[in-house]
């Protein structure tokens, strides 16, 4: 059992919110909490601020308020946003081909693959064909350079499948190539600053006593039967859940899945994503926003390694699976092992949350579905 304190707020109504923060930490298994933090806007105000456990596996040092972890997927979440605000403001268009900024790019089969096919994981390119190794994904250059000399593993448009990885240097390139400063540096300056979001691509070393320790998953969860093309995301190189805690991968930029935040960062991102706007940071017009989360198809295709049929807007997890709520118009990223960042604009509702022990589940982490319930509950409530 255990007997964590959790520490910060909640707002009168959402008491239901602490509760179920705090059971995870009590709940036994896969899913049992080391470190969290979990945080929450509605209608634009804070309304859930909580912390709790500790940043390392030995249970040594507290968390924080503070306290950043290594997000893994959620972080694409966040690069969606960034080439929504390069498009809103007619820098870039979803259907622009990327080799109209990225001229290296058009190659073996690539001349025509827009940035909504990038955005959407249709692009044909979901992992590596020359050797990579997880070092190797520190070297920005690289990895931009592999994908612009590969073959698509299928005909960029007809078909759907997780870029697990690759998706991070394909927007971040397009990003850099638009925008003229790399995708974390953008992020910093553009999103992280004006909205006061604790979220960082590229860590700093004085900003490394702020960061959890990565805890691996206590089990390895059986991976379904996958085509070749799919399993890509899987392969070369195998993900090493360790990586995190290295120097290397913080200070690097891994745009797919090394965002280092911390839940209330996530939070205030999300509810800035509602309207485009918070505390008078303005950031997206609402054209952008709904264009952002528009199924990028409409042929009823599952994607090949999730199995989600149409949930993917550009660069933005769609609510067709149900894990934010019950709300089909949600949207967000989740994160390998557990952390995630959603919006729920029916309910004006959003929501972060971080972890430093990692679920085994690729997907379905059930504290997601969870801490959501409990939010939402709380928020119909409210009059």
């Amino acid at each position: 059992m255990s007997c964590y304190e959790i520490e910060g707020t909640v707002a009168p109504g959402f008491e239901k919110a602490r509760e179920a923060f705090a059971a995870n930490f009590v709940h036994e298994g896969d899913y049992q909490e080391v470190g969290a933090s979990f945080a929450a806007f509605h209608r634009g105000r804070c309304v859930v601020d909580l912390w709790g456990g500790y940043k390392d596996r030995g249970r040594t040092t507290p968390w924080a308020r503070d306290t950043l972890v290594n997000v893994w997927s959620s972080t694409k979440g966040v690069i969606a946003l960034a080439l929504a605000m390069l498009v809103d403001r007619g820098a870039l268009r979803y259907e622009d081909k990327v080799s109209s900024h990225w001229p290296e790019f058009a190659q073996n089969g690539k001349e025509n693959i827009t940035v909504a096919q990038v955005l959407s994981h249709q692009a044909g390119l979901p992992g590596f064909v020359e050797p990579t190794t997880v070092e190797d994904q520190c070297d920005w250059n690289g990895c931009c350079g592999k994908l612009a000399r590969q073959k698509p593993a299928w005909a960029p448009g007809t078909a759907t499948s997780y870029h697990a990885m690759t998706y991070g240097w394909l927007a971040g390139e397009i990003v850099r190539r638009v925008a003229g400063k790399s995708i974390g540096r953008f992020v910093q300056e553009e999103i992280a600053k004006p909205l006061d979001a604790d979220f960082h691509i590229g860590l700093s070393q004085r900003q490394d006593v702020r960061a959890a320790e990565m805890i691996g998953p206590k089990r390895t969860a059986p991976v379904p039967p996958l085509s070749d093309a799919a399993m890509m995301a899987l392969t070369n190189p195998q993900q090493n859940p360790q990586s995190p805690n290295s120097r290397a991968w913080r200070a690097a930029e891994i745009p797919a899945a090394n965002g280092q935040a911390s839940a209330m960062g996530l939070a205030r991102i999300y509810a800035a994503m509602i309207k485009g706007t918070l505390d008078g940071a303005k950031l997206l017009s609402p054209t952008t926003i709904a264009r952002m989360t528009t199924p990028a198809t409409s042929a009823g295709r599952a994607d090949m390694f999730l199995g989600f049929v149409d949930a993917w807007g550009m660069g933005v997890a769609l609510n067709r699976p149900g894990i934010y709520g019950p709300n089909p118009r949600a949207f967000g990223h989740s994160g390998w092992g557990g952390s995630f960042g959603c919006a729920d604009p029916g309910a004006h509702l959003a929501i972060g949350y971080v972890c430093n022990q990692m679920g085994p589940e690729l997907v379905g982490d059930p504290r997601t579905q969870g801490l959501c319930s409990a939010v939402i509950e709380a928020a119909s409530a409210i009059v």
